[in-house]
């Protein structure tokens, strides 16, 4: 797969996967109890956002599908996958950053949305320097 070997595609795919978990809460089950639990919201707060959730809730499913093409191209050797791939995952962490900056109470997600995209960039680093 190249520079960026298969540790960091793995990565990367585990925060697409996660994205795509976030995806359904947000936009499909975003009142349930699960979603409830997951973002520490109260079923008003729920309610209250429930339209901007389900547009959010895309956003992280199309920053999955990029990463899913990217790591296509890379298994067929398209110089392109690595850039989608670094490219998706540099969104993916620098949104997580936003997150753990202004949301003080959202900072336990933020940890977790970041840990994937951030070893897939540390990877990627290593590799290429």
């Amino acid at each position: 797969m190249g520079p960026f070997n298969n540790v960091g595609v793995i990565f990367a795919l585990g925060a697409a996967v996660l994205h795509v978990v976030i995806f359904y809460l947000e936009s499909f089950a975003w009142t349930s109890d699960g979603a409830l639990k997951a973002f520490n919201m109260t079923k008003e707060e729920a309610e209250s956002t429930e339209k901007m959730a389900f547009n959010q809730g895309f956003y992280n499913l199309f920053l999955a599908i990029e990463v899913f093409v990217g790591v296509f191209l890379m298994a067929n050797r398209n110089p392109l996958g690595k850039a989608l791939v670094t490219f998706a995952v540099c969104s993916m962490e620098f949104a997580a950053i936003l997150l753990f900056v202004t949301s003080p109470d959202k900072r336990s997600a933020a940890i977790k949305q970041a840990i994937f995209p951030l070893m897939a960039l540390c990877n990627f680093f290593y590799v290429t320097f």
